[in-house]
């Protein structure tokens, strides 16, 4: 059955630069979602936000903008903006796990107020044509909430419902809840797409024949991980290509160049390059020892080093997953 792999949006990784880059070197990726725009009570969008979805920053790629609030203003000036840029859809936010946005009332933690849903849908459908889409957790507290919400969200023309099989509290700790997300399926009108600890080809295609009636799944911390492994459930293959390393060696030095050039200084770019090598080096050999390689390194030529010692020691031993 044919398929559709998207990118799920982590905020501080998946922006432009990083997307650009991916889909230059390893395709597989149908649509990315930019991670959410958030106004925090000011009508006004941050720059960097801005950049993040200019066209000519996304132009050999499909971009789907998403939006954290819980106030209907805020998701109609958002909505008009994006619009203004030329996109026709907007993915609204009800998956964010971190308490600094769910005590607010925003991401998961609004799950639980399906009047308040109602409220911003009400707005967004009333005074703007965009489409919207939804990604969402299965609740905060815990999966029932989802259920609760389905009957406001049943009302609304919706695109479709993307939603990681955790509940909020959970980080990203723990199993991913199957059999929540099952009762998902039978609970609501709308199309759902799957997300959630997709990290393998094996894992997808557990997730596939359990769920045959999905054709669309998330990619989101594993993508990060390997970068590879789109492609590679595209291909319906376990084989890395011979010269994985070399590939990777490019996209490293490819998003380094480009974020050194836009943070200034070398610590923000060394915090931005940690954050990537947390998920980069868990497809390394030893994970532990990669990354304990890259935080030990002080100074952007030690770093460097670091990275040309990481990969030459990669290229050295063939991994099948």
């Amino acid at each position: 059955m044919a398929f559709t792999l998207l990118s799920s949006p982590l905020q501080g990784f998946t922006d432009f630069r990083f997307r650009n880059a991916f889909h230059h070197f390893f395709g597989g990726i149908d649509t990315f979602y930019a991670p959410y725009i958030r106004l925090n009570g000011k009508l006004k969008i941050k720059q960097s936000y801005q950049n993040d979805l200019l066209p000519e920053n996304n132009s050999t790629l499909e971009v789907i903008p998403q939006v954290i609030t819980n106030d209907p203003d805020e998701f109609l000036y958002v909505a008009k903006y994006v619009q203004s840029l030329g996109y026709k859809e907007l993915n609204w936010n009800l998956g964010c796990p971190y308490p600094m946005v769910t005590k607010s009332g925003m991401g998961s933690g609004l799950i639980c107020n399906p009047s308040r849903i109602n409220e911003v849908l009400q707005k967004a459908h009333n005074e703007t044509d965009i489409l919207v889409s939804m990604k969402m957790r299965m609740g905060y507290e815990n999966a029932e909430e989802i259920l609760d919400a389905f009957p406001i969200l049943d009302q609304y023309p919706l695109k479709n419902i993307a939603i990681h099989a955790r509940i909020g509290k959970q980080l990203y700790k723990g199993s991913v809840d199957l059999d929540a997300f099952e009762k998902c399926i039978s609970s609501t009108k709308h199309k759902l797409y799957y997300n959630g600890d997709i990290t393998s080809v094996s894992a997808f295609k557990t997730i596939q024949e359990r769920f045959p009636q999905i054709d669309h799944f998330m990619i989101g911390r594993g993508l990060i991980a390997d970068p590879f492994l789109p492609s590679m459930i595209k291909n319906n293959t376990t084989e890395y290509p011979e010269d994985r390393w070399a590939i990777f060696s490019e996209f490293h030095n490819t998003i380094y160049q480009q974020y050194d050039e836009y943070l200034s200084g070398p610590t923000p770019i060394k915090m931005k390059m940690l954050g990537f090598w947390e998920f980069f080096s868990q497809t390394t050999s030893n994970p532990q020892k990669t990354y304990k390689a890259i935080k030990k390194a002080t100074n952007p030529k030690k770093y460097k080093q670091a990275v040309d010692k990481i990969i030459s020691t990669e290229m050295k031993i063939k991994s099948v997953v």
